[in-house]
């Protein structure tokens, strides 16, 4: 009796896990489709708000908007060029500062105090102002560096790795330095290769996260054609351009809104389509990560 009644509250677990998570992901998912329907809806349908999840009057006139606009192409381009620049730039100096951090005291002495430091730096920031006065002043305005170098260093991609490197037997590494290795020997042959897994996971944190940001290309860029992709995504959906209206007005059938809608889903599009090539390191490369302290 004990045993079936261990059984049916854990398949009432599961059946209820199951459906909190398909609730969530139902509420993660429904905006996506609502926006994907009204830029595939006629303008009609969107101005009387009979579009929900589907679309109402399919039409691609939008998409067609979309890939004729200039604008969108020149945005674009600095977004992959500021999520290739990020993930060279962060992989590198994330991989050169945990290596030190996972070192035993005894091999990096000032080890302690840099742990601290990156610990204050992860809590705790200037403020807005005073890293908008060193960006001005060291003279990354209006360039694609004021985006780049200014989050170089995720901190929190530095406590994942270093405990994945302090996580691997140090029997690996010193049987290479007893053959003569040295720490840049050990680390680009022996440690970067076997973290495969929580390098892909970083990279795409570093990636979304460079691909999302918009508020930093508001406060960097002078001049609107400088700005990355969601920087000019926020300038059409919070602002009135008046020059998309005037090109909307020339196309049958579009609104401003389904023209708005049809650029989110081609810049989510990146993204997605990237993600699930990751998705099988997503979960190890954490959990591999967060083990050690």
């Amino acid at each position: 009796m004990l045993f079936y009644k261990e059984n049916f509250s854990r398949r009432l677990f599961i059946i209820c896990n199951y459906i909190f998570l398909a609730l969530a992901a139902a509420v993660c998912i429904f905006p996506i489709l609502h926006v994907a329907a009204i830029s595939l809806s006629s303008s009609a349908a969107v101005t009387a708000g009979a579009v929900v999840a589907w679309p109402v009057g399919l039409q691609l006139n939008t998409y067609k908007f979309v890939i004729n606009n200039p604008d969108f192409y020149t945005a674009f381009g600095i977004s992959v060029e500021r999520a290739l620049l990020g993930i060279i730039i962060s992989t590198l100096l994330t991989i050169l500062s945990a290596y030190p951090l996972s070192l035993r005291k005894n091999k990096f002495r000032a080890r302690k105090f840099y742990v601290w430091f990156y610990l204050v730096a992860m809590l705790f920031n200037g403020g807005l102002i005073p890293t908008y006065l060193m960006v001005h002043y060291t003279g990354l305005i209006d360039s694609i560096w004021a985006l780049v170098i200014p989050g170089a260093i995720p901190i929190f991609n530095v406590i994942l790795l270093h405990n994945f490197f302090k996580e691997l037997p140090d029997e690996i590494s010193e049987s290479a330095v007893v053959e003569g290795a040295g720490h840049w020997t050990v680390l680009t042959r022996i440690l970067v290769p076997l973290s495969k897994p929580v390098m892909a996971t970083l990279i795409l944190f570093v990636a979304v996260g460079h691909w999302n940001s918009w508020f930093d290309g508001l406060i960097y860029m002078n001049h609107s054609n400088k700005y990355p992709l969601q920087s000019y995504l926020r300038t059409i959906v919070v602002e009135i351009n008046l020059n998309v209206m005037q090109n909307i007005s020339e196309i049958e059938n579009i609104s401003q809104k389904n023209a708005t809608c049809a650029q989110i889903i081609t810049a989510m599009l990146p993204i997605i389509i990237v993600y699930p090539f990751l998705q099988k390191y997503f979960t190890k490369g954490i959990i591999l990560g967060s083990v050690k302290g």
